[in-house]
């Protein structure tokens, strides 16, 4: 357990991680690297791969009547049976889809985060233009990708190197041939999958270049709110 003593949790500043230990159980979660110590930022902006914060759609309504609230979601696979396999206690890739397009009907902004695309399990054009369809149906503001890939440092190569042997017989031998001890492990399909991911992002004017994307996430607006004849109810 980590403690810390701050006035608000609501700070990008604070190095909270509220995502170690996390009940997901993603294979390949890079937030088990024993490198982070909990001393990331965490933006304001709310992260998830859960459809449980539609529970929550009153208190985001609220926020962004009055300021900025982004959304950021998760999306991986389009294979909902791979998906059971790599995040095995998450929600479904639909049901995602069925959060990005509530908050779309909201006015809600929304961010997808497309990583990690996993070299030789998921790394295909047919993966990647299923989940771009999605963001383009839900008209999602911007998409962060720092290309096609995945990392694993110590703590997490092991655990993910392990689901590999239980689920894809022979794929761990694979890695190791293919990327060693590789902090960066990268797609042979990186360039033409990057090719595809750029076109689609230009033609239907989704923001993917990473800097921009966060450039627009820590950028604090605040709305213009109606005076009302009888007061804030």
């Amino acid at each position: 357990m980590h403690y810390a003593d701050y006035k608000t949790i609501l700070s990008p500043k604070n190095g909270m991680n509220i995502y170690r230990g996390c009940t997901h159980g993603c294979i390949y979660c890079d937030s088990r690297s024993a490198c982070y110590q909990m001393k990331h930022d965490f933006g304001l902006a709310i992260q998830t791969k859960s459809a449980r914060i539609l529970r929550d759609m009153d208190l985001l309504t609220a926020i962004n009547s009055k300021t900025k609230c982004v959304v950021e979601m998760t999306l991986t696979t389009y294979d909902e049976d791979l998906c059971r396999i790599i995040e095995p206690n998450v929600s479904s890739t639909a049901e995602r889809l069925a959060v990005l397009e509530t908050m779309r009907d909201a006015g809600i902004p929304t961010v997808v985060w497309l990583s990690p695309i996993l070299p030789f399990i998921n790394d295909t054009e047919e993966n990647l233009r299923g989940i771009l369809d999605y963001c383009i149906r839900a008209k999602v503001r911007g998409i962060i990708c720092f290309g096609f890939g995945v990392t694993l440092r110590e703590g997490d190569r092991e655990y993910f190197y392990s689901k590999l042997d239980e689920n894809f017989p022979g794929m761990k031998q694979r890695y190791v041939k293919t990327f060693g001890n590789s902090y960066e492990c990268s797609s042979p399909n990186n360039d033409s999958l990057w090719a595809v991911f750029e076109d689609v992002c230009q033609k239907h004017g989704i923001i993917y270049n990473a800097n921009e994307v966060f450039a627009y996430l820590h950028h604090f607006e605040e709305k213009e709110r109606q005076i009302s004849l009888f007061g804030d109810l």
